[in-house]
């Protein structure tokens, strides 16, 4: 049993790129709405660049101009939200990742930027939501204060009961994802982050940014997590 004076772990989980690869529906829904407004659909590569982060920080480095942000991603939402989030499979080994967190007694939680309605019904559709504690997504409307991963952190912290200025519970907080953002996000609520080779982000790219641990299998999630949080209580 755990010492009641023992802060419970959190481990808070990216969604696209982490749990599930999501990379065929976005891609579809991005070319679709691209087409319809009168832009090049994007490449692979750029698909993938744009997967994480939000669209109106992602869409300007890719060509859209900034007064046509909305107008991109309201076309986009036509086809995403009702067919592009189910063009998505989860990654070899996740649900046994999810397993092993759980036994090792840690509360789980879901941090994306998706809107946070798309990414429950994800979650839903793959038998996950009793995994989790807390299921937070981004708000779906630009400036809302809950768009970047950072702001996302902030308000599942919140949700979770976890002050941002009780060190030692933030000390049993840790994030798992595959993008920089993600670290910085984490980074930005004085957590440490964990990053994830298997989905849209690089070693290089996790490294960087300042990732405590980068693991390439699912399986290995769970003893990145211990050996980050025990690493400050040595």
């Amino acid at each position: 049993m755990r010492p009641t004076n023992v802060p419970t772990t959190h481990v808070l989980l990216d969604l696209d790129g982490t749990i599930s690869d999501s990379e065929p529906g976005i891609g579809r829904s991005l070319a679709h709405a691209f087409t319809e407004c009168g832009y090049d659909p994007p490449d692979d590569e750029t698909v993938r660049a744009m997967i994480g982060p939000p669209f109106e920080v992602s869409f300007p480095k890719h060509g859209i101009a900034v007064d046509d942000i909305e107008r991109v991603i309201k076309a986009y939402r036509v086809r995403y939200d009702s067919i592009g989030l189910f063009e998505n499979e989860l990654y070899d080994g996740v649900v046994e990742m999810m397993d092993d967190l759980r036994d090792a007694g840690h509360t789980i939680s879901l941090a994306t930027a998706k809107p946070q309605e798309i990414a429950i019904r994800i979650t839903e559709h793959f038998g996950l939501t009793d995994y989790f504690a807390r299921q937070v997504g981004s708000s779906d409307v630009i400036g809302s204060g809950r768009r970047t991963k950072g702001e996302v952190i902030t308000h599942a912290l919140s949700r979770l009961g976890v002050s941002p200025h009780d060190r030692i519970a933030l000390n049993h907080v840790i994030m798992v994802g595959d993008r920089d953002h993600d670290v910085e996000g984490a980074h930005l609520n004085a957590l440490e982050c964990v990053g994830v080779s298997w989905g849209f982000g690089s070693h290089e790219e996790l490294s960087g940014a300042g990732a405590a641990a980068i693991v390439d299998h699912p399986r290995d999630v769970a003893a990145a997590v211990a050996a980050t949080y025990r690493s400050h209580e040595s």
